[in-house]
């Protein structure tokens, strides 16, 4: 199936430009811009992000898949689940006190279960990868793989912590981006890692204002 997908896109993967030698499809154009507005709109806390987020996500699987990029392929269709999911936290969703979900931060007990349950699944990945896939950076494509997955599913839940994560995925992800030729990608993920700071304070500012 995600040949076939392949196959239909091959338009939209055909060279717009060169970049530092690199190829910068029409494909990798739109999910920049798409994606450059979702991070926008997550920092202002709009719904809009979600939407947005499932749209990019569906390029970035294509596109990724094309580079050999398994694990951040397969990550797309994850982060299209949890956006759903987002979507409907946001608007519906509650927080422990019944009341409608609110921006909040993890307890220093949850931000340890958190780190270690995402460095536990990056080595049983990255195996996956290496013995299921023609991967050239098994290890090095699950990191932030494993990492984003927790990123998004504490952005779904309005937590604060969301952000340091996203730092963190972000920085790493542009040297493997680099690594990859993949020049566009790698500017966005330095911009990605600098919006996810001011994300981070935006958020901690909302958080200081909010009501108790």
């Amino acid at each position: 199936m995600l040949e076939a997908l392949l196959t239909a896109a091959r338009p939209l993967l055909a060279p717009a430009f060169t970049l530092l030698g690199g190829a910068i499809t029409w494909l990798e154009l739109v999910a920049v811009a798409v994606s450059l507005a979702m991070v926008l709109a997550n920092m202002r806390v709009n719904p809009l992000g979600w939407p947005l987020a499932i749209i990019s996500s569906m390029m970035y699987a294509l596109l990724f898949a094309d580079f050999k990029l398994y694990g951040e392929a397969g990550l797309q269709f994850v982060f299209i689940s949890v956006a759903f999911w987002g979507w409907w936290q946001w608007l519906r969703g509650r927080g422990s006190d019944g009341q409608a979900l609110r921006l909040h931060r993890l307890t220093t007990r949850q931000r340890w279960a958190a780190a270690a349950a995402t460095l536990a699944a990056w080595p049983l990945l990255g195996a996956l990868l290496a013995r299921a896939t023609d991967s050239d950076v098994p290890y090095l494509d699950a990191l932030p793989t494993v990492g984003s997955v927790a990123g998004q599913l504490l952005l779904a839940r309005k937590l604060v912590e969301n952000w340091a994560v996203w730092v963190l995925v972000n920085l790493f992800s542009v040297g493997l981006f680099v690594y990859k030729a993949l020049w566009l990608t790698a500017l966005l993920y330095a911009l990605f890692a600098l919006l996810s700071v001011l994300g981070w304070r935006a958020w901690q500012a909302r958080l200081a204002r909010q009501p108790a």
